[in-house]
């Protein structure tokens, strides 16, 4: 049997781009899915995201959304809405609003394979994003926004019953059928 390697997430970056310009684009991408567009101080990102980063996307997004509905949570999920500030606009994988809808989600998660991580803190940051999870490499990487940026924290301070070891465990399986099966099972026993 041959397998056939998934192709990898494309990724554009423009530095010297204005504001205005920023918006042209985005308003010339606004029908096409998959692609992901990010501006912060003149830099412009467009990212076309891989069938593997929208699958891991999609089963992240599924259990988080599952953990949230078990517990009770009252939340939104604003998926990869457009996040903007004055000059700054990001598209998280996933996002969620706790308690009520805003502008500004409280977590956002991002799926890293060809770019981004710790170097999109800044973004978030300016939008004032209390929370970003990045997965990449198989882990989660948590931060939360304090008074001097983000520190890493090794717990959800929102969303601290949430256990990321479980989480991490889960997205590694090789079905989403057997993810959910086994999340819900460890989340329905705490």
């Amino acid at each position: 049997m041959q397998t056939q390697e998934l192709p990898t997430d494309q990724r554009l970056v423009c530095s010297g781009t204005s504001w205005q310009q920023f918006k042209s684009i985005q308003a010339g991408f606004s029908d096409s899915p998959g692609i992901r567009l990010f501006y912060y101080r003149g830099t412009l990102e467009i990212v076309s995201t891989s069938p593997e980063h929208e699958i891991f996307k999609s089963i992240i997004g599924y259990l988080i959304t599952t953990f949230l509905i078990r517990k009770g949570i009252k939340f939104f999920p604003t998926g990869s809405m457009t996040q903007e500030g004055e000059e700054v606009s990001a598209q998280a994988d996933e996002s969620y609003c706790l308690e009520k809808l805003k502008s500004i989600p409280d977590i956002s998660v991002e799926i890293v394979f060809t770019s981004g991580g710790k170097s999109k803190l800044s973004r978030y940051r300016a939008l004032g994003v209390q929370e970003v999870w990045f997965w990449e490499d198989g882990l989660f990487t948590l931060y939360n926004l304090g008074a001097e940026g983000y520190d890493r924290i090794n717990r959800s301070e929102l969303v601290p019953e949430l256990d990321f070891d479980l989480l991490t465990r889960c997205v590694l399986m090789n079905s989403i059928g057997d993810a959910a099966f086994e999340f819900e099972r460890a989340i329905g026993q705490s």
